[in-house]
């Protein structure tokens, strides 16, 4: 079974290369949990299982115009690991639309039986 710091370097491999769906399809659970600082109007923060994870990252990269993304890390602690992301955005809808920025977060990631079972991102709304 692969270590922590195993699954999050291999995260962080498939992130720079832009291969997130894989790295969904081969390192998270089944069952995992995302909880975001915040969400769009009418989501939740917190959604569970695979199936609702992809379609909130198929959402956010509908509706977000991808310039760069740099990803580093990752730092590991125990059975979680922390990794940063930074991206340069343009968003396609909501109160920032149109208006291109450079979004920082960092993501702790929980690991169990060898897959990521949690994911948690801290970011600034603003303000």
């Amino acid at each position: 079974m692969a270590t922590t710091l195993e699954i999050g370097k291999k995260l962080v491999e498939l992130c720079k290369q832009g291969k997130n769906d894989e790295a969904m399809n081969t390192l998270y659970s089944p069952n995992i949990v995302a909880i975001e600082a915040g969400a769009p109007a009418g989501q939740s923060p917190r959604v569970d299982g695979i199936a609702a994870v992809k379609g909130k990252a198929d959402w956010w990269f509908k509706n977000h115009e991808i310039h760069g993304a740099k990803v580093e890390g990752p730092w590991p602690h125990g059975d979680r690991f922390i990794v940063r992301f930074t991206y340069d955005i343009t968003p396609k809808t909501g109160p920032m639309t149109g208006k291109r920025f450079t979004m920082e977060e960092a993501a702790l990631f929980t690991v169990k039986d060898g897959k990521i079972t949690q994911e948690e991102f801290f970011y600034s709304m603003g303000g």
